[in-house]
């Protein structure tokens, strides 16, 4: 059932948070739900592509993933990297302008105001993210944990040296570059144009700090998820389809402990039988109610 917006924005802007519990009351999953989350102490919440779809980022899968006429399946790789890195970089300076000109969502925002309101009852919001392109840092959420690496973040091959990088475009030969349109040529920018190590006496070839296909995830973020996959007491799985390990075995984890699991998404998946709830629609009209202000809270 979709909540009516006008609604719920009238109600947070006047402060009648009585309001958000009559409409909230019309579907019991989301009162059961609600009872949870005002008793909880420490929520992780796990995010997948589709909580960033809303932002017009598009997802690496079906027909949205496609850039030109590849697959980011094919793009995204450590072998077409050393095939054809101008083809690669010309791909992530694409993703990259796009993400820096995409808003937020209301499911970002959602998660990041009430990490900050439940900080100060002395409670925890961990954000778990598959997603690479910053939003819920923009959205100002702190405590977030990225299981894939970070769009703007470089990784040297010759040094090792990883640096934050915000640049547009990220070196001048790529300025312009990376149109999707698939009669675009590839620009076949040569090696030594292509983003280099700003580290003295390096120069040596950036490639993206993600974690491309075929490679295994950073161990010291996956210990850091273990420990709050092990010690949250309610978790949101959420805009993600279940199906990239060993992020889709997250929410099953904490399911499988007890805790108290629900799943935001448009579509169910493998994994929503294995959870309390399944919360339908897109994630921008369901967490901002699901994450609103309980009645019971203090601040």
């Amino acid at each position: 059932m979709l909540i009516n917006q006008l609604m719920l924005r009238a109600a947070a802007h006047c402060g009648r948070w009585t309001a958000v519990n009559q409409i909230i009351r019309k579907n019991s999953d989301m009162a059961e739900f609600r009872e949870i989350f005002s008793q909880a102490r420490h929520i992780a919440v796990i995010t997948g592509a589709g909580v960033s779809a809303e932002s017009g980022v598009p997802t690496i899968r079906g027909a949205e993933g496609r850039w030109r006429s590849w697959k980011t399946q094919d793009l995204a790789t450590p072998e077409c990297f050393s095939r054809h890195p101008s083809r690669v970089w010309e791909f992530y300076q694409y993703r990259r302008e796009l993400t820096l000109n995409a808003p937020p969502s209301a499911a970002h925002r959602a998660i990041a105001e009430c990490e900050a309101r439940l900080s100060r009852q002395g409670r925890s919001l961990v954000v778990i993210t598959q997603n690479i392109d910053e939003l819920h840092q923009r959205a100002g959420s702190r405590h977030v944990l990225e299981v894939h690496g970070n769009l703007f973040q470089t990784r040297c091959l010759s040094c090792g040296d990883v640096e934050i990088n915000h640049k547009s475009p990220i070196c001048p030969s790529l300025e312009g570059k990376g149109s999707p349109d698939p009669h675009a040529p590839d620009a076949l920018i040569p090696v030594k144009d292509l983003p280099r190590c700003d580290e003295k006496g390096c120069d040596g070839l950036l490639r993206p700090h993600v974690i491309w296909f075929g490679e295994t995830l950073d161990s010291q973020v996956l210990t850091k998820v273990e420990k709050e996959l092990e010690t949250c007491d309610l978790c949101l799985v959420v805009g993600t389809s279940s199906v990239v390990y060993p992020a889709a075995m997250f929410g099953p984890q904490v399911a499988a402990r007890g805790v108290p699991v629900a799943e935001f998404n448009t579509k169910t998946t493998a994994n929503t039988p294995r959870f309390k709830f399944h919360f339908p629609g897109r994630c921008a009209e369901t967490l901002p109610v699901a994450l609103a202000r309980h009645q019971s809270e203090v601040i």
